[in-house]
């Protein structure tokens, strides 16, 4: 009887985890990055720019600033059309437009000139042309002018560079974070959904039902997998490249302050299910803190799930902006 139980019961889970694999890889798709450089007159790098990436469609932006290379980045873009504007200080703002595909890195690069009136660029164009008065500036009947025509020398050149292969970098860890923290859901919920079929029953003090060999080595395994996953999936966030300047915002702030949640929680789980493990194995009932094995394994898978939606569904809450 227990043995047919246990089968439906793991045919449930089975069937839970056939129908969330597939929304599960739908959700890894959506994500772009969109980062640049941005620089005023004689190509001088502009740090503390104000950057603004508002979707078009839904009208919800995402704010940001150049950091001391005058370079930004804006993660975690749902595909679609976006305005972006740019401001600093004794410059000229800038107002262009883009269209960001799924799982991509797009680089739009501004040159801001002195003034205070806004400038428009077209659609998906990254710099404007060089200004008249420029004395190396092409006529419009000579090929494209070159870096130093811009006034940008080869020193500047080879620090974006440099800075621009740090950011793809971050964005290629980042998104091997987000595909493995997508794999790790499927055996973690697989944990969840085994965890009564491996936990003896007791009443009154004496343990009147113990689990079978085989639920008990199969729920172990696959909390194994689970936390082999987990922190090999918090390596990957934890050690990208970051970008000095970027203060988290919105869906990225809440992801994070997520993380203190099912981070403590994927230690503790492992520690109350050995500790409750051994107190059966040595003919008692759970007691004490290994009692809590469950409720903090809940709360763990709880937490992480809402971690994976806070960046994967296109929500910004403006509370967290």
């Amino acid at each position: 009887m227990k043995r047919k139980g246990a089968k439906i019961v793991f045919g449930r889970g089975v069937l839970a985890l056939s129908l969330l694999i597939p929304s599960l890889s739908s959700l890894a798709q959506v994500a772009a990055t969109l980062s640049g450089a941005i620089t005023g007159s004689a190509g001088r790098v502009v740090s503390s720019a104000q950057v603004s990436v508002k979707n078009v469609q839904s009208g919800k932006s995402t704010e940001t600033q150049s950091n001391s290379a005058g370079i930004y980045s804006v993660p975690n873009l749902t595909p679609g059309d976006y305005e972006v504007s740019v401001a600093a200080q004794g410059l000229a703002s800038k107002v262009a437009r883009i269209t960001l595909t799924g799982d991509e890195q797009q680089t739009m690069n501004f040159n801001l000139n002195a003034g205070s009136a806004q400038q428009e660029i077209p659609p998906n164009k990254s710099t404007a042309a060089p200004p008249a008065d420029l004395a190396n500036a092409p006529s419009a009947s000579q090929t494209s002018p070159s870096l130093q025509d811009l006034g940008i020398t080869p020193k500047q050149t080879q620090g974006n560079a440099q800075m621009q292969e740090m950011l793809d970098k971050r964005t290629h860890m980042l998104k091997v974070h987000q595909t493995l923290g997508l794999i790790t859901a499927i055996p973690m919920v697989a944990t969840v959904i085994t965890g009564p079929q491996a936990k003896a029953k007791g009443r009154n003090g004496q343990i009147i039902t113990e689990p079978t060999t085989a639920n008990l080595d199969f729920h172990i395994a696959l909390g194994s997998l689970t936390t082999g996953l987990y922190w090999t999936t918090a390596y990957y966030s934890t050690f990208a490249p970051k970008v000095s300047g970027v203060t988290p915002k919105g869906a990225i702030r809440l992801h994070r302050a997520l993380e203190w949640v099912h981070g403590p929680g994927m230690i503790l789980t492992p520690v109350l299910g050995i500790m409750a493990y051994k107190q059966e194995n040595a003919g008692e009932k759970v007691h004490g803190v290994a009692s809590q094995h469950g409720t903090v394994a809940y709360v763990t898978a709880i937490a992480y799930g809402a971690s994976i939606v806070s960046i994967s569904w296109p929500i910004h809450l403006k509370f967290w902006k």
